[in-house]
């Protein structure tokens, strides 16, 4: 794998959709759109457009950089399947980054915070696991410490330097196939009703 591998870094894990293109150090173009629905759609014109502004084709991608949470279930998910489908057709490693690995990319000082439902937040200690904090204890640490929180405009080129990480450490490109990172359950459960009964065909 070259030393400025070319890596495409995109994020739908919150009110966002965000996307950028590095190689090596340098950041050759990067896009975001702040949406509360509808990433879907705007997911892969907006990949597209990354990369037209970069003057670069899908085919000179290294690696996929993709953001795997904590956030938004829906906008997860879109962002894993999307990596997954690339990097399938390409041929090329997608490298699952979360929320706390990117904002470590950040070098100012303060507390690495994704915003959760209620006021609350998801915090992730040093050397523990990721939980999400209630609304009382983040009112504490904010009178402590500054938070850092991820930005629309530079998720996706932190995800981009994340994954570039990775990369370098591990250049042979096998990596597990991203898959989001889910600290809460869902709000909406499945419904508690039996499954409904199929009857043969011709039956009433």
């Amino acid at each position: 794998m070259p030393s400025d591998a070319v890596i495409l870094g995109f994020d739908t894990s919150a009110a966002h959709c965000a996307a950028a293109l590095l190689s090596g150090d340098q950041v050759l173009a990067s896009a975001h759109v702040e949406m509360s629905r509808g990433q879907a759609e705007h997911l892969m014109p907006l990949l597209e457009q990354v990369l037209a502004e970069a003057g670069k084709a899908w085919g000179d991608l290294n690696a996929i950089g993709v953001g795997i949470g904590p956030g938004n279930f829906t906008g997860i998910r879109i962002s894993v399947s999307a990596a997954r489908g690339l990097a399938l057709g390409l041929g090329i490693p997608a490298i699952g980054v979360n929320s706390f690995e990117a904002l470590a990319q950040d070098p100012a000082i303060g507390i690495s915070a994704v915003p959760g439902p209620r006021g609350q937040a998801y915090l992730s200690p040093e050397g523990g696991t990721p939980y999400l904090a209630t609304a009382d204890e983040m009112l504490d640490i904010m009178q402590d410490a500054p938070l850092k929180t991820p930005q629309a405009a530079t998720i996706a080129i932190q995800i981009a330097q994340a994954a570039a990480q990775k990369l370098s450490k591990d250049p042979s490109g096998q990596f597990d196939a991203p898959a989001p990172l889910y600290i809460k359950a869902a709000d909406a459960a499945p419904p508690r009703d039996p499954a409904p009964t199929i009857l043969p065909d011709g039956s009433v």
